[in-house]
């Protein structure tokens, strides 16, 4: 199909990324980059959930790392999550993602966040999609091309 290209439905990803495998990433809230005053997500000195759910992102794409092909990436392609108790700067954050669903180059993760003390700070769902980097990024030069 012309425009699909770029996906990686070449191989089966099943191979080499299958549900349970995990990634993990970490971040310190710090200087107030991460906090919702700053994101302009809300008005409070704590944890900004645009932060937390880059940081599950973060996480899922290292769960994925190591199933990748070197000419391939993921791409986010949806996030559903709760962000359910505050995090005080200063805090460290770890986040986790497991892979609970393989289909094709699509792959849907269980994600969470806790705070230092150990309480959950996040939960939900996140999805991505296997590409091939060069082509991807070529068909977004044509379009940006095309509306120029």
């Amino acid at each position: 199909v012309v425009g699909r290209r770029f996906f990686s439905t070449a191989r089966v990803l099943t191979a080499k990324i299958s549900p349970g495998m995990q990634g993990h990433a970490s971040s310190t809230v710090v200087g107030g980059q991460n906090t919702a005053d700053y994101m302009k997500s809300g008005s409070l000195k704590v944890f900004s959930t645009p932060s937390m759910v880059a940081l599950m992102e973060e996480a899922a794409c290292a769960a994925l790392a190591p199933g990748l092909e070197e000419s391939e990436t993921s791409v986010g392609t949806g996030v559903s999550v709760s962000h359910i108790a505050a995090t005080a700067v200063g805090s460290t954050v770890p986040a986790t993602a497991r892979v609970s669903f393989v289909k094709d180059r699509s792959i849907v993760f269980a994600i969470d966040a806790t705070d230092s003390t150990g309480i959950k700070i996040g939960e939900g769902t996140h999805s991505r999609a296997v590409v091939k980097s060069v082509p991807f990024m070529a068909k977004l030069a044509a379009k940006q091309e095309n509306n120029q």
